[in-house]
């Protein structure tokens, strides 16, 4: 006698879960999101814990540096009584501990110094606040531009995997990584002005000045996405449930937009505040090339100058930057993806 059949059949999500079980659905989200709070606050704790051993770092290295650098050529000119009592002054005569704790105090009530060279006797926090609307214009540009065109040169190649056009945008994706990016920042800032006659330099008064900083800015953002976006979109394509799609007689476009470009999408969001938080704190480079005041240029001259107080707040601020957007992609990531076990017994990440 043969087994009898059931004629319940069950379909399979992308993950391998059972979609018509809604029970089973319903308690597996409930406890996603109630194991949630945690797993947020074992990453705010990381995240703080990084960010602490950077500062830490980054003040200890400072202070390997001769004292010397702290005032340029004119320190030696002076008395010795006169350069004991300015050391005196700024507490670099402590043991490096008693600065270290005293750094961690002014941190903690804002206060991330005082420039010594760039702006003598001017707080530091004065000197970054009006750079900081020039790095978040360009960084805001830059990131809109490698984020539609990185992810609609991605997409592109995927529906023509194997052929011309997949080959000329995986060209330019090596390029992008293989070629120091001074090289072609440079061949654009030089060349391009003149094909282009727009201007090699930025000025406020040029709104068209904006548009090789900012195009040169998203150049490896859009190599960047569109190569993810490739690498995730043809491995969906593979799968079962993307088959069983077209079997259904399910258009092409609906197939990759609706399915394939959804669930490709998801792995892309770890990275993408991390990319808009880096970007918005603005390229060093670019902004050094196209005499932008931006924090970039300001880091550069700061360090030019030797005014080591200016050169540790914006390393600080930048360390900051890139482990909160780090934390952020990692919560977003958390949330999009209900595949990602957060209890500790299956795995947490």
């Amino acid at each position: 006698m043969r087994p009898r059949r059931s004629g319940r059949v069950i379909a399979l999500s992308p993950s391998g879960r059972p979609d018509s079980n809604n029970r089973e659905r319903g308690i597996y989200i409930r406890s996603h999101i109630g194991a949630l709070p945690t797993y947020i606050l074992k990453k705010s704790l990381g995240a703080l814990i990084t960010v602490f051993f950077v500062i830490t770092v980054v003040f200890l290295l400072m202070r390997l540096m001769p004292i010397e650098g702290y005032f340029g050529d004119d320190f030696d000119r002076l008395a010795p009584v006169q350069r004991e009592a300015i050391l005196q002054k700024m507490g670099l005569l402590d043991p490096w501990y008693i600065q270290l704790s005293n750094f961690y105090q002014d941190l903690a009530r804002g206060d991330l110094g005082t420039s010594i060279i760039f702006r003598p006797n001017v707080p530091v926090a004065e000197i970054i606040a009006p750079k900081v609307p020039y790095s978040l214009k360009f960084g805001l540009a830059a990131m809109a531009l490698s984020l539609s065109l990185g992810l609609l040169l991605g997409i592109f190649q995927a529906r023509e995997k194997g052929k011309w056009p997949d080959a000329l945008g995986t060209s330019y994706v090596i390029f992008i990584n293989a070629v120091p990016a001074a090289v072609y920042f440079l061949f654009i800032q030089l060349y391009l002005t003149q094909l282009s006659g727009l201007p090699i330099l930025y000025s406020s008064a040029r709104p068209l000045s904006w548009i090789l900083p900012a195009v040169s800015m998203s150049l490896g953002g859009i190599a960047g996405y569109a190569m993810w976006i490739r690498r995730f979109m043809v491995d969906e394509l593979n799968k079962d449930y993307i088959k069983l799609a077209r079997a259904k007689g399910l258009s092409n476009t609906r197939v990759m937009f609706s399915h394939v470009l959804r669930n490709a999408f998801v792995p892309m969001v770890q990275h993408l505040p991390t990319t808009l938080l880096m970007t918005i704190a603005g390229s060093i480079f670019i902004e050094s090339l196209y005499s932008i005041p931006g924090m970039g240029g300001l880091l550069i001259d700061a360090i030019s100058r030797q005014d080591n107080p200016l050169v540790q707040a914006l390393v600080l601020i930048y360390s900051t930057i890139g482990v909160f957007g780090l934390f952020i992609g990692d919560i977003l990531m958390a949330i999009t993806d209900p595949r990602i076990k957060l209890e500790k017994a299956g795995g947490a990440r």
